[in-house]
């Protein structure tokens, strides 16, 4: 699943981890929690989608840094802290991929279905049929497309999302100033019943899954062998920065459209599934104008395709990975494992959306709320891990990342336990 190495050196040989990161991040967290968050609560949740973006960056930059330093992912590297951590993470991400990539392929499936029309066409709700043909594609790109084409598709597609939203969220403040939205209403109480579980729900993806940042170690390494150049830890921690950061304003400008656009006219998101994705398409276009439907519906279409395709990726290497490093005795080659886990996932996520096919939140809501519950978990591995002997001294985190990276542990362990005993 990777390319020859092709000798690169500078900014453009270091470009991409960051990226893939952002992509995976734009789609679902962005698209469908903050957009809900604007919606259901005007700007009285922006301060979650903060918090959340700054308690998790410790344990994502982790990921790059020591992938960076020491040539492993963290993969291998919870193998070094013993086989129970080995096993833990195997049993982790087993347990929450199919929920993952099930929610990820309804919301990409759905937006297709909204863009040409099927549902509305045939007269039923044809998002799962559609869903098969998501995977099918996504599935056939990794499998020979390799991760030069997944790189190339993915800088694509994150340049004209964010053009687009950019321009959406400033039409949006010329038809409603941002000082004119409400305050959230006064019946909703995101520490406690419902408004609780979608704080939790909107948490737990934001900017997306903790345990996903062994991915930004494998995508680390992946690119290092892409193009033959080992770039300094500044450089990579540097990409991966700017990566992170466009997620976090992106993530705060697709709350501020639903703010603007539907909380303020008082109208909520569809229940359906390509109901749902026209009326996130309807944000864009009632805040640009109907021009832009068909342009708005490909940008929506294509980032979600692309974080499919970088999910699917994410969790057929990790996985492979993690049961290699577990079964040292299999002689599979990785690559041949990597190919098996990819077929295994994407069968699993379509039973999935066969099961829940009518309301896209279910799956959504169920996927983020169990990845905030297993994120302390994979937060303090990824911690001890970077602090380990094995590691280069100078490349350990200095001393205010290990302060953050503490704050950040108490938000993920306190919001976590409200949540378990709420």
């Amino acid at each position: 699943m990777t390319t020859g190495p092709k000798r690169r050196t500078g900014w453009l040989a270091v470009l991409g981890p960051g990226i893939l990161f952002a992509s995976t991040a734009i789609g679902v967290s962005h698209l469908v929690q903050s957009t809900r968050a604007g919606a259901i609560a005007g700007f009285g949740l922006l301060w979650a989608v903060v918090a959340a973006n700054v308690a998790k960056y410790p344990f994502f930059e982790f990921g790059s840094r020591y992938a960076n330093a020491t040539g492993l992912s963290l993969v291998e590297g919870y193998r070094l802290l013993g086989r129970p951590a080995a096993w833990a993470y195997f049993i982790i991400t087993i347990g929450t991929c199919f929920f993952v990539m099930g929610a990820v392929g309804i919301v990409t499936a759905a937006f297709l279905d909204n863009l040409f029309g099927i549902s509305t066409a045939t007269g039923f709700n044809a998002t799962p049929a559609v869903a098969v043909l998501v995977f099918t594609a996504a599935t056939c790109i990794i499998r020979w497309g390799a991760y030069g084409g997944l790189d190339a598709l993915i800088k694509a597609i994150a340049g004209v999302l964010l053009v687009s939203t950019v321009v959406a969220f400033w039409s949006a403040t010329r038809h409603t100033a941002i000082a004119d939205v409400p305050a959230a209403p006064i019946d909703f109480n995101p520490f406690e019943g419902a408004g609780l579980a979608f704080l939790i729900a909107l948490m737990g993806w934001m900017p997306t899954a903790v345990d996903l940042s062994t991915w930004n170690s494998i995508w680390t390494l992946e690119r290092i062998k892409q193009t033959g150049y080992h770039p300094a830890l500044r450089s990579t921690l540097r990409e991966f920065n700017a990566g992170y950061i466009a997620s976090g304003l992106l993530a705060v400008l697709f709350l501020g459209l639903g703010a603007l656009v539907l909380y303020t006219d008082g109208t909520a998101l569809p229940e359906g599934t390509a109901a749902f994705a026209a009326g996130i398409v309807s944000l864009y276009t009632e805040a640009i104008g109907g021009w832009s439907q068909w342009i708005i519906g490909a940008a929506a279409f294509s980032a979600m395709l692309g974080t499919c395709i970088a999910c699917l990726d994410g969790y057929s290497r990790a996985l492979a990975r993690s049961y290699k490093t577990i079964r040292s005795e299999v002689k599979q080659e990785l690559q041949t494992l990597e190919r098996w886990t990819l077929v295994g996932v994407s069968a699993g996520a379509l039973a999935l959306i066969l099961t829940f096919p009518n309301d896209i939140r279910i799956l959504v809501d169920v996927a983020t709320t169990l990845s905030f519950i297993v994120a302390p978990a994979v937060a303090a591995a990824n911690w001890y891990l970077v602090s380990q002997p094995h590691v280069p001294e100078s490349a350990r985190p200095p001393l205010w990342l290990h302060g953050l990276a503490g704050i950040g542990m108490l938000f993920l362990v306190g919001f976590m336990l409200l949540f378990c005993f709420s």
